[in-house]
């Protein structure tokens, strides 16, 4: 397949490089740094599931030097969406899917708006992965990719991509469900951002305070009677199924909110804690913990200047 890489960050990063590794067609689209790094040395990816050596890339900051793919990875920040769907143009032929791998439920309507909704793909990544220095990316766990058309079906297209990612060795899914399940990704990321973020804690110390455990389960809690407003079925065990795949976190597992809080780089919170505050206004449902997140992140959602 022939693939591009729009935000190489450390998702994009990550998937793009075990792609790369794969023998896919990657191209790489950075800037600043992150681009002179690719050019100069290439990418690579410390991992326990095996480390990732690629000295020499495809990488460019011009949409217009790679041309059509087959498929996108639309990998850049919440903040950057609307501003980078405008420069895809270039990479779009008449079947190629748009996948993106923000964090919010927001994204896919943001991107439709600059090339049609026909080339977006929703889709969910959960990988825990940072940038250690410009093209060098350290993942400590999880590494799935899920996407899926809005109608359900099993295109031909994202098929494709499913094969490409288990034959890469990170676990591809092509989900019926598309929309569920970046709903159930968005009201645990959306915690768990929020929470590691206004604590500047990882994980470990989130599980083993009560008080904050507890604060923790009202904050899901929240985001799921938002998500059931708003008419998404989401799951009734969703809560046993969140509290078990958090007690496999390894207790230094940060979010890329805490990454971004820790460097003075911008925040994704308008479209995390403050949409769920947002959209439990629009729909009667109280959401005093995401509020209490909103109010103390915001004076750093633009970063530390």
């Amino acid at each position: 397949m022939k693939i591009a890489v729009f935000g190489t960050g450390a998702a994009g990063g990550y998937f793009g490089g075990r792609l790369a590794a794969a023998g896919e067609d990657v191209a790489f689209l950075a800037r600043g740094r992150q681009l002179e790094a690719l050019r100069r040395s290439g990418l690579s990816i410390a991992s326990p599931k095996g480390d990732v050596r690629l000295d020499r890339v495809a990488a460019s900051g011009d949409p217009a030097e790679i041309g059509p793919v087959d498929v996108v990875l639309f990998g850049v920040k919440l903040y950057d969406a609307a501003g980078a769907a405008a420069a895809l143009g270039p990479l779009l032929g008449p079947n190629t899917a748009v996948v993106t791998m923000q964090n919010g439920v927001e994204v896919v309507e943001i991107v439709s708006r600059h090339v049609g909704a026909e080339h977006v793909v929703a889709g969910a990544a959960y990988i825990m992965a940072s940038m250690t220095e410009p093209g060098r990316i350290r993942h400590v766990g999880a590494d799935t990719l899920l996407f899926g058309e809005r109608d359900g079906s099993r295109s031909a297209r994202l098929a494709a991509l499913e094969a490409a990612g288990n034959r890469a060795g990170f676990k591809a899914t092509l989900s019926p469900t598309i929309e569920l399940d970046l709903w159930v990704k968005f009201v645990r990321l959306a915690t768990w951002a929020g929470m590691t973020a206004v604590t500047r804690s990882p994980m470990g110390v989130l599980r083993s305070d009560p008080a904050l455990d507890g604060m923790m389960h009202a904050a899901l809690e929240e985001a799921i009677a938002v998500g059931r407003a708003r008419g998404i079925p989401l799951p009734a065990d969703l809560r046993a199924e969140t509290d078990a795949l958090v007690a496999r976190f390894p207790d230094e597992a940060k979010s890329s909110m805490l990454e971004d809080l820790e460097h003075g780089r911008r925040l994704e919170l308008p479209w995390l804690s403050g949409a769920i505050v947002r959209m439990g206004r629009e729909a009667g449902v109280p959401t005093p913990v995401h509020s209490f997140i909103a109010a103390a992140l915001g004076p750093f959602v633009d970063g530390r200047r």
